[in-house]
């Protein structure tokens, strides 16, 4: 209960002194930007689209940024009028099907090849349309997940080649209530919730297969239960405010364990929480803090947008060394050791990034290049990753006569903590083992995704992963080769 309190105070504290900011920074009234210089269309994350490039779909969940495939079934697009019918009475749904076949040339732990599916059925509910409630929405997701992830059988990476890879389920996903007050300015969000649908996204990036690209890995790697994200959201308390188009801040109190405690043999928390309705309450909470201000440059005589985003979180439970003991003073890999790891009280991490439009095609509004970087940190002694960093540059029109069609080039590198690294070498030093010392990750992407209806998309993907796990070793205690993946996903709207 004091977790909660002194969670629930920071998230208060970090409210008032965002608001106190936004006010005493406010700019005084300027001159109108001109019609390309203002933010007509909201990106990823729920803030205004800075990112020229951003894709048309994406694997992230409750990102619907191309249109329905709707547009162009004529008359079977709306079988009879039961879609309209229900928007007028603000009843929204949307149905997204992901499909992919993805291929391990070599390298990683064996070649082989995967398909994988995610069916995601959105609901959305305007309850001042339905109920007179005024300014509050509903919102849910279910997914039906098929197919076998190619991570886990094949490459063993530490950055999930698939942005939909997950154990085959049916589930939900999140279920929340939205409140929004003072003209919109202030929003509330109370229910179950995932933190990569609105936290630490770069709006260039959502074109990429790689989850590293939707969420940045360090949290995946290092949060329990890779923490309250796809597949697995978690209960939670969501308050956002935005004096204006420009600012927006946020802050989230999650329950910090979407999957809990490991039950016997199967600790995989996907298994531990099946069908996403554990609804847990009572796991140390994880607390998340976001500040994003987006700007507009005058480059090369164009005005061209940008946003930069900082943000924090930290996590109130308890978190294990990788190399010390914690009951006899020695080290974790010494045959002596008792084999308990030094418990650590609370983990915490920072992240920035970047997300810039670079140039503008003459006589367009939405083509041309947008880049992005991101940068995030967590202490050393208690994670196995300490730093990730990505970026990327995409570019969306840049084939004649193809406008929706978006390529891309991405970079991710995540590297091992010292600790981590530290007990490879005292695992080496004891004689309790002869494998490599693990390092870093790196991974190379490049995507074309290519608009063939509007909400239908096909998009090769070829992925290049070195030192998989970070250096893991294989049975015959050398380092996993260099993997190759290509792959290939089709995206329906509707």
């Amino acid at each position: 209960m004091r977790d909660w309190r002194a969670a629930a105070f920071l998230v208060g504290l970090g409210l008032a002194a965002g608001g106190a900011a936004a006010q005493q920074a406010a700019p005084a009234p300027g001159p109108t930007l001109p019609i390309l210089a203002r933010f007509p269309l909201t990106g990823a994350g729920g803030d205004p689209q800075t990112a020229i490039a951003q894709a048309r779909t994406s694997d992230q969940v409750s990102l619907t940024i191309g249109g329905s495939i709707q547009s162009s079934l004529g008359p079977y697009g709306d079988p009879f009028g039961a879609r309209a019918f229900l928007a007028e009475r603000g009843i929204t749904y949307t149905i997204t099907y992901i499909g992919e076949g993805l291929a391990n040339l070599r390298g990683g732990l064996k070649r082989g090849v995967t398909y994988g599916g995610r069916l995601d059925t959105s609901l959305d509910v305007d309850l001042d349309k339905l109920a007179g409630w005024t300014g509050a929405k509903l919102h849910t997701d279910f997914f039906q997940i098929h197919g076998h992830g190619m991570s886990r059988s094949y490459v063993d990476n530490l950055t999930t080649v698939s942005g939909i890879e997950a154990l085959p389920a049916t589930r939900l996903f999140e279920l929340w209530l939205e409140q929004s007050l003072f003209d919109n300015t202030l929003s509330i969000k109370v229910g179950q919730v995932s933190a990569d649908t609105e936290f630490a996204i770069a709006q260039s990036a959502v074109v990429f297969f790689n989850a590293g690209f939707g969420w940045p890995n360090i949290g995946a790697v290092v949060l329990p239960s890779g923490g309250p994200i796809y597949p697995l959201a978690t209960p939670a308390v969501r308050v956002k405010y935005v004096p204006d188009e420009r600012l927006s801040v946020q802050a989230a109190i999650f329950d910090g364990d979407p999957a809990g405690r490991r039950r016997g043999d199967d600790t995989d928390p996907q298994r531990l929480n099946r069908t996403g309705t554990s609804f847990r309450v009572a796991d140390p909470p994880l607390l998340i803090g976001e500040v994003a201000y987006a700007y507009t440059l005058d480059l090369w005589g164009e005005s061209l947008h940008g946003t930069a985003t900082l943000g924090g979180w930290q996590h109130f439970g308890g978190f294990d060394s990788p190399r010390l003991d914690s009951v006899s003073g020695r080290l974790l890999a010494d045959p002596e050791s008792s084999g308990i790891a030094r418990r650590f009280r609370g983990d915490r991490g920072v992240y920035g990034i970047i997300d810039q439009t670079l140039y503008r095609e003459p006589g367009t509004e939405d083509e041309g290049a947008s880049a992005f970087l991101r940068m995030s940190k967590v202490p050393g002694d208690r994670n196995l990753i300490d730093l990730y960093v990505d970026g990327g540059l995409a570019y969306k029109g840049l084939l004649p006569g193809r406008p929706n069609d978006t390529v891309a080039l991405g970079v991710i590198y995540s590297r091992i903590g010292p600790a981590a690294r530290a007990f490879d070498r005292d695992t080496i030093l004891f004689g309790q083992g002869s494998g490599p010392i693990r390092s870093s990750e790196v991974v190379i992407e490049a995507t074309y995704q290519a608009e063939l209806l509007p909400g239908f998309t096909l998009q090769p993907d070829l992925q290049f992963v070195m030192r998989p796990g970070g250096g893991l070793a294989d049975d015959a205690g050398r380092r996993l080769k260099n993997a190759t993946v290509m792959g290939l996903r089709a995206t329906i709207n509707y």
